[in-house]
């Protein structure tokens, strides 16, 4: 199961990671909080590197640079994060290829 963005299934991560542990299912998540709610992984444009670009275009456009003016850009640094208590329940192995890639794992 893969739960998208969104401020209504964010308040609701401990629920669907429950849910998707009793019925063992997989659950993916935009979010890092459904990992650490027991959730298997995520994988997304890092947050706070996100809220920081944010805060620059804020501070042009405060300093008079016209939105419309302002490049577009995509995120460079995204976040994979992986539950290893959750892989453990759901009988899943994780290769050790994938656990060095991952920048957390929550054991």
């Amino acid at each position: 199961m893969f739960v998208n963005n969104g401020f209504f299934l964010y308040g609701l991560s401990d629920r669907l990671a429950a849910l998707a542990t009793r019925y063992r299912t997989p659950l993916s998540a935009e979010q890092p909080a459904f990992v650490e709610a027991g959730g298997l992984m995520s994988y997304a444009a890092n947050e706070p590197e996100m809220l920081r670009h944010a805060g620059r275009y804020a501070g042009r456009i405060l300093k008079g640079d016209r939105p419309g003016d302002l490049p577009v850009l995509l995120p460079t640094k995204f976040a994979f994060v992986l539950n290893l208590k959750t892989a453990k329940v759901l009988g899943l192995t994780i290769p050790p290829g994938v656990l060095a890639i991952a920048d957390e794992v929550i054991e």
